[in-house]
């Protein structure tokens, strides 16, 4: 899509409402299942999403964005949202971290795509700092994942999840 700024804008903030509001939904989860080490990685994932959505109403302070409905956003699931594996209460830390390292990767490789494609050479720049914050956070995970022990045998395949 050949974003305009506005067009831009407008998605940038839904994209980082949604993520911060999954992992706040996914923190509340795991603490309401005492799963603490977990809850509190992604109460960090909800500061960082809630941070760069604050930092994009900023920058959209003198912009005005267009009326766009769920329905209308250029992706089916918001790319910080991720899937439902992350919904299971026993997931470990690890797995967790995965979890999230998948969704910065996926918000990325949205606002890499949204630059290329966009004409705007303002869309262009600011997709490529979105993106550069993005692949710190990818970064900042990986690290964390370093730091984290591996479970033995994979989430996805504990024959105690029930698939």
């Amino acid at each position: 899509m050949d974003y305009t700024l506005p067009q831009f804008l407008a998605h940038a903030i839904a994209l980082e409402r949604e993520a911060a509001e999954r992992y706040h939904e996914l923190a509340d989860m795991m603490e309401a299942h005492r799963n603490d080490e977990v809850s509190a990685l992604f109460r960090d994932m909800v500061r960082y999403s809630q941070l760069h959505h604050d930092s994009i109403v900023e920058r959209a302070a003198n912009t005005a964005l267009p009326a766009i409905g769920p329905w209308e956003y250029c992706w089916r699931t918001p790319p910080e949202a991720g899937g439902d594996e992350a919904f299971d209460y026993t997931i470990n830390a690890y797995d967790a971290l995965r979890y999230a390292r998948e969704n910065e990767l996926r918000a990325m490789q949205y606002y890499a795509g949204a630059g290329q494609s966009s004409t705007d050479p303002e869309v262009k720049r600011l997709a490529a700092e979105f993106a550069a914050e993005e692949t710190e956070h990818v970064e900042a995970i990986e690290d964390w994942l370093a730091r984290t022990e591996r479970p033995a045998a994979p989430w996805a395949a504990d024959p105690h999840r029930g698939t």
